[in-house]
């Protein structure tokens, strides 16, 4: 059976915080792009309901001026 050596451990903790930093670095990326696409697609989604009242506005415009 093989014993890890003290310098085993000491290579396993110099790479480990490089390991997390790119980790996060993974992480943060994705989550901007995520909210990228969700702000985009909220913008989309905003933009059509607007036309929907304006259209909506237009007509209850033209139903008051009917009467």
């Amino acid at each position: 059976m093989e014993h890890t050596s003290p310098a085993d451990i000491f290579v396993l903790f110099t790479i480990l915080p490089i390991i997390l930093y790119l980790v996060l670095v993974v992480l943060a990326f994705y989550f901007v792009i995520k909210v990228v696409k969700f702000m985009n697609e909220k913008t989309r989604l905003d933009r059509d309901r607007n036309d929907r009242l304006t259209e909506i506005i237009k007509i209850l415009n033209q139903v008051k001026s009917i009467k």
